[in-house]
């Protein structure tokens, strides 16, 4: 069964302050008069019971007026105090200040105030089944007291179990790296990637009672058994896409130039000429190193 937080208000403490003074002026006061009026007199007699009675009294009062003194507490903003009484909850006092509850109470302060959670480094495998290292920052308050100490043991040891456990279920989700058929990924999707998390926490942590804030991913990388062979194919395939590159924009280069050409008539070129000149300049613009030019003196017939 869920506990549900109840809103409390507590008395002023200085308002407390006041009135405790004040009776205790009162009862030192009466204290005085019924000392003096207990005396026994010269002549022997016995003191007046009633005035013992009354003594006795004022001496309980005085009791009582020091046990109340122990209901003071205090709460820094964004500070709230949790009241139970003999075992039983009896509500939260959200209201910063200098207050006064009864001293039989337990007051448990809770900060509600926002925290950052920065998860250590966990390996798992993603959903293609390798191993990469990833840890997880998250910003958290406590929005219902009394869930954040009833219903769990240690909230803030729950909000770091469960965010680790959001993760690895969320890098089992997704791949690491963009492949054929993925859409999402955790290097490539960070906005979505971090909303599923953020969603995925909060789902885990609402029963202490934590509003989760803000959830992304700090670290991520490939495992160091694979890591090496995985650079080599990201080398590979930013290789593979320069290429393509070069290749299309070669050709239309080389489109551009015969156009112009036939189009001006500077040469007329029959289709092994054509050939022969879309091949030297498919080669000066695709190679890796700078062309060297060649005087050729004679013909492509001789």
């Amino acid at each position: 069964m869920q506990t549900r937080e109840i809103e409390r208000s507590a008395l002023n403490g200085w308002a407390v302050v006041v009135a405790l003074v004040l009776s205790g002026v009162a009862l030192g006061c009466g204290e005085v008069l019924v000392l003096r009026a207990t005396i026994p007199t010269m002549s022997g007699s016995q003191p007046d019971i009633a005035g013992s009675i009354v003594a006795t009294a004022i001496a309980l009062l005085m009791l009582l007026w020091l046990f109340c003194c122990f209901g003071f507490f205090t709460l820094q903003p964004n500070v709230a105090g949790v009241l139970v009484l003999f075992g039983k909850y009896k509500g939260t006092v959200g209201k910063s200040g200098f207050h006064w509850a009864n001293p039989l109470m337990l007051k448990k302060k809770v900060s509600v105030r926002a925290r950052n959670l920065n998860g250590h480094q966990i390996k798992v495998n993603d959903r293609r089944g390798n191993p990469i290292e990833i840890a997880v920052v998250a910003v958290w308050r406590v929005s219902d007291t009394a869930r954040a100490i009833f219903d769990v043991d240690e909230f803030e040891d729950y909000m770091r179990v469960q965010s680790e456990a959001a993760l690895r279920h969320l890098a089992m989700a997704y791949s690491y790296d963009t492949f054929e058929d993925d859409t999402i990924t955790l290097r490539g999707s960070i906005d979505e990637v971090s909303q599923t998390l953020q969603k995925e926490v909060q789902e885990r942590v609402a029963r202490a009672g934590i509003a989760v804030e803000e959830a992304r991913i700090s670290h991520l990388a490939y495992a160091p058994e694979i890591a090496g062979a995985m650079l080599q194919r990201q080398q590979a395939e930013a290789i593979v896409s320069a290429r393509s590159k070069i290749v299309e924009g070669a050709v239309g280069m080389v489109e551009m130039a015969l156009a112009k050409l036939e189009e001006h008539q500077t040469v007329v070129l029959d289709e092994e000429r054509k050939v022969a000149m879309i091949s030297n300049l498919l080669v000066v613009l695709c190679g890796q190193e700078h062309a060297q030019p060649i005087v050729n003196t004679g013909t492509l017939y001789t």
